[in-house]
């Protein structure tokens, strides 16, 4: 029998069990919608987040103030890229970590206090966009050799870094996009399933559903750009130079062109528009 006391929901309590807790703050209906979850949060963040929620709501601390903690963990580990050695690296991977905690705990706080409000879904996408634009934008400062001793070291691998940066904004406009066309024409908000993103052109859906197997565009995803830093920060290391951080801005040029231009593409040619 289901415990009557997990569901009892009391916004002004500070101290909820962990029952109470998981039952309000992470419902099935809103953890299992299709672009809800990332990977790491289905299969270890959410665990971690909900002791760290339950200890943040004592602190009186608003859902918006864990969003502005989460901005400064990911901005914050994306500018630490440039540090030499595995420092930078490692110090990205522990922000996109941590930023991926507190973007589950704001949505758990603002769920239990019922704290909901259009500048939290704000801040959370100037956060992501944010972060995903600065970290190509710091792995072509590192490819440069940039310190903050050296800090005239600016050249082509800075280019490149930005090059990506603008297609990672460019590709994350084209999602939001869509939101502010259907709006402006009276249109009511998309259904969060996967069917409203097939392209109704077989050969385009064709070529999407390959790369479901390939997901390139991930390594553009914050958590999933850190690894890479870190494994391109390994290689550079082993090697004695930035063979590894240059090698991975070469490669993002091509793959974000791809994955800014096919999601465009997509856009145009799946029910979204409609």
């Amino acid at each position: 029998m289901t415990d009557p006391t997990a569901t009892a929901h009391d916004p002004r309590d500070n101290h909820p069990t962990m029952a109470q807790l998981r039952a309000v703050a992470q419902p099935p209906e809103h953890i299992a919608r299709y672009n809800a979850e990332h990977w790491a949060g289905a299969l270890y963040m959410r665990h971690l987040s909900l002791p760290v929620t339950r200890a943040l709501l004592p602190t009186g601390i608003t859902p918006n103030g864990v969003t502005w903690l989460m901005i400064v963990a990911g901005v914050g580990g994306a500018l630490a890229l440039p540090l030499p050695g595995l420092v930078g690296p490692l110090l990205c991977v522990l922000g996109m970590q941590l930023q991926l905690l507190l973007d589950c705990s704001d949505g758990e706080v603002a769920r239990w206090r019922q704290r909901f409000s259009p500048a939290g879904i704000y801040l959370d996408r100037v956060g992501h966009y944010a972060t995903e634009a600065a970290i190509p934008a710091a792995l072509g400062l590192r490819a440069d050799g940039w310190t903050l001793t050296d800090p005239s070291r600016v050249g082509g691998w800075t280019v490149l870094g930005m090059l990506v940066a603008i297609l990672v904004l460019l590709n994350k406009a084209f999602t939001d996009l869509v939101h502010v066309a259907r709006a402006k024409t009276g249109r009511p908000p998309l259904e969060d399933v996967a069917a409203t993103t097939r392209s109704r052109v077989s050969g385009l859906a064709a070529i999407r559903r390959a790369f479901g197997y390939l997901p390139v565009f991930r390594a553009f995803v914050a958590i999933e750009a850190s690894l890479l830093a870190l494994l391109a920060g390994i290689v550079d290391v082993a090697h004695g130079d930035l063979l590894g951080t240059r090698v991975l801005v070469a490669v993002m040029v091509p793959l974000a062109v791809i994955t800014a231009g096919g999601h465009l593409l997509g856009v145009l040619t799946s029910s979204r528009l409609r």
